[in-house]
């Protein structure tokens, strides 16, 4: 008897960034009583992140995209609030236009300093945000299974998701510098493939024998087997400002996900394909984002994203139909159309710039988008 499909839930994790509502610089130094009132209306969904100027939220376990955008809406929405008491705003966004990773302030809790503690510099940089999203998949050999076979495809969610064009003021030329800054850690990246779930948990016997990493929650793949739920988390996102866009990448990779188990039930797998050629396809998607091309490997030739996204979406329409999240899916054309964070923050700061602001004016109005887009779509 076939085994039965998985329900694939749905939960998400979104990192922000909190300014002064006054400059649009990040707050440092929150007031304490921000996060203990985001704390008296979240409880556990919101905790610290690494930087006193972040905040980390968790979803419930959502059953389909419907209640995940609901709950996403309500927790930014709440976080907003409890900022803008204290005259500060939200970001939902992976980097910050103009702020240094050299004045801020880390979160006084053991996990930081130790982190701190191991990696020194490539720790105080990490003023970067991103957006993980967890699909609820029980069995264990599935779950490696489908890792591998999703792998492919991390270059195309990431393309849709890019919000960090910007570092420490400048224009890097990139629609996603947040995975450069965040993959000179170690254990991070396009992950290895495994042969089973013994071989993922022989793995970690190693780490931690050999003395290497005795926490599995320090393996910062862009992908990876949750070892605190029954989820397969994808990490390589960059957080999306707009909260349809969050969604869209939701329903896309729970479609995915579906897609993949029923080749798999079928006898079939998506090719594998070398680490070296998926981390190529993940550059050209940190690089050009939605307005560029990925590899093709089994065409053999760069194709525009706009191609392979329509692609992507006739393989995977059944499957988001069947999960309740067609229209979600479809909205990933609109992104290749209209463009990510990333090309609308773009644009802001470039027509500042021809309209005679400076600098600094021209990456302030970035900020200003930010915080507006954040909370676009959210109701009041």
């Amino acid at each position: 008897m076939a085994p039965r499909r998985p329900l694939f839930t749905l939960g998400i994790e979104e990192e922000y960034l909190i300014v002064e509502r006054a400059t649009g610089d990040l707050a440092i130094s929150p007031p304490p009583g921000f996060m203990a009132a985001c704390r008296e209306a979240l409880g556990s969904q919101v905790t610290h992140e690494l930087l006193q100027a972040q905040v980390e939220i968790g979803s419930s376990i959502c059953r389909n995209v419907t209640s995940l955008r609901r709950e996403l809406a309500g927790i930014r929405r709440t976080v907003a609030d409890c900022a803008a008491e204290f005259d500060l705003a939200l970001l939902a966004v992976s980097t910050h236009p103009s702020a240094s990773w050299r004045d801020q302030k880390s979160v006084d809790l053991d996990r930081y300093r130790i982190l701190t503690e191991d990696f020194q510099a490539l720790a105080r940089r990490l003023v970067v945000c991103g957006m993980h999203i967890h699909a609820g998949i029980d069995d264990d050999e599935l779950r490696i299974d489908l890792m591998n076979q999703a792998t492919y495809f991390l270059p195309h969610l990431l393309a849709l998701s890019t919000s960090s064009p910007f570092w420490e003021g400048q224009d890097t030329g990139l629609k996603a510098f947040r995975p450069t800054i965040f993959g000179d850690l170690p254990r991070s990246g396009i992950p290895e493939r495994f042969a089973s779930f013994a071989d993922w948990q022989g793995l970690l016997t190693d780490l931690d024998e050999i003395g290497i990493c005795d926490d599995p929650t320090k393996i910062w793949w862009d992908i990876r087997p949750s070892v605190k739920h029954p989820t397969l988390e994808m990490r390589v996102c960059d957080l999306c400002t707009k909260l349809e866009d969050a969604i869209t990448v939701a329903a896309l990779y729970q479609s995915l996900l579906a897609y993949l188990y029923r080749l798999r039930a079928s006898n079939h797998t998506w090719r594998h394909y070398r680490q070296m050629l998926l981390q190529e396809n993940k550059w050209r998607a940190q690089r050009f984002g939605v307005g560029g091309t990925l590899a093709d490997y089994g065409q053999r030739r760069l194709v525009p994203f706009s191609e392979l996204m329509d692609e992507l979406i006739d393989l995977l329409k059944d499957d988001a139909a069947e999960l309740g999240c067609l229209p979600e899916l479809m909205r990933a054309r609109e992104i290749v159309q209209d463009g990510t964070s990333a090309d609308h923050q773009l644009r802001v700061y470039q027509a500042a710039i021809a309209a005679g602001a400076e600098p600094d004016e021209a990456r302030r109005q970035v900020v200003d988008w930010l915080i507006d887009a954040s909370l676009e779509d959210v109701p009041a």
